[in-house]
């Protein structure tokens, strides 16, 4: 589950163009989004992220439950990503 959280992070960074730096050890439980967002990401960056992780991992996240942290969020991947066929972008 950790390298799925580093991979997440990644995808995050690169994503939402995020020029703060990566706090070693990833705070797993702050919020991802929101006022206390751990980069200062807001819910235009939420729905870019949400894009993202379809065209990375094939799943859609409908629920924004998912996206409290970093730690719900690789649940819920790693939970759905062995239910699901994984599609990759062909860009």
């Amino acid at each position: 589950m950790e390298l799925l959280q580093i991979n997440l992070i990644k995808l995050i960074v690169e994503t939402c163009n995020v020029t703060l730096p990566v706090p070693k050890p990833l705070p797993t439980e702050t919020p991802l989004f929101g006022p206390d967002s751990l980069f200062g990401l807001d819910s235009l960056d939420a729905v870019e992220v949400a894009v993202a992780i379809q065209q990375q991992y094939g799943l859609r996240i409908t629920d924004r439950r998912v996206f409290q942290s970093l730690k719900s969020l690789a649940a819920y991947i790693s939970d759905h990503l062995d239910a699901a066929p994984v599609q990759r972008c062909a860009c």
